[in-house]
């Protein structure tokens, strides 16, 4: 099946008030699994690659080649997305590569140069058909937006959305970055709230921190696009260490990762069918 846009999965999660998984990669193994897990579920997914793993890969084009084809090979809907992009160029290579949604990441410019850098982006992905996601101003601390006590006021949201034509935005309503427990507690009120106020579908960033149950009402509140990584990292590095720990003279990497593979998979499949609601 061709890849996705992230309009299209997007609109359609939307409108079902369902919830759409997206998903690091970071190893090819985990864009194999990513999609084994959203096809066992029936259900479209992201494979996102973030600027920090193109850093880790010393270049975009190995992993984003190998994500493209595995989304194009899937019998599911699968967008190829650009997450936390904060270099231009890298933007220009993920167009030019073909994926189909890119995340430009602005939060830590001046209100006024973030505004303006973000439309640019717009104007240059929607000329190739591709989605563009954003958020709004970095408030303090390592997490900027995504800090836990930071919240985008509605009205600030409208404007950013007006003002860049994104497709998607990233707003902070309780959630964190690299979470390793599921503690988080969402302001739901706040995402009906902003869900009112702007045209385009909501993003959660650190997911990979709120609990089951809580994805789910946030889904019902309003959140469409559900972004984890931390925690299927944890699911992935457990497996490896529990093949490690059955055979400490195991050195074939296919059979550790293999079983980091499958355990992963498992679990997208789990959170899949949990966001469908």
């Amino acid at each position: 099946m061709p890849r996705a846009a992230l309009t299209d999965v997007l609109a359609a999660a939307a409108h079902d008030r369902s919830g759409l998984g997206a998903f690091n990669v970071i190893q090819v193994e985990h864009a194999e699994a990513i999609v084994a897990g959203a096809e066992a579920a029936g259900r479209p997914a992201v494979l996102q690659v973030s600027e920090n793993a193109v850093r880790y890969h010393g270049a975009l084009a190995p992993v984003g080649s190998a994500m493209l084809a595995i989304a194009d090979a899937a019998a599911v809907p699968v967008v190829v997305h650009l997450d936390h992009a904060t270099d231009l160029e890298l933007v220009v290579q993920a167009l030019a590569l073909g994926f189909t949604s890119v995340m430009f990441d602005g939060s830590t410019l001046p209100v006024e140069e973030n505004l303006a850098t973000t439309r640019g982006v717009v104007d240059r992905a929607h000329d190739r058909g591709v989605s563009v996601e954003a958020e709004i101003g970095e408030i303090g601390g390592k997490d900027g937006v995504h800090a836990l006590g930071v919240r985008t006021r509605p009205e600030d949201a409208a404007r950013f959305v007006e003002a860049t034509g994104i497709d998607a935005v990233a707003v902070a309503v309780g959630s964190s970055h690299a979470m390793m427990t599921r503690t988080a507690r969402l302001d739901l009120d706040l995402i009906a709230a902003i869900r009112t106020a702007v045209p385009v579908p909501l993003v959660l960033h650190g997911s990979s921190g709120v609990p089951d149950d809580h994805l789910r009402e946030a889904v019902a509140a309003g959140m469409t696009k559900i972004n984890i990584s931390t925690h299927l990292n944890g699911i992935f590095t457990r497996a490896v260490r529990e093949a490690l720990a059955v055979d400490p003279s195991l050195v074939d990497p296919r059979k550790y990762l293999g079983a980091a593979r499958t355990a992963t998979a498992r679990e997208v499949e789990r959170l899949v069918r949990l966001l469908a609601g």
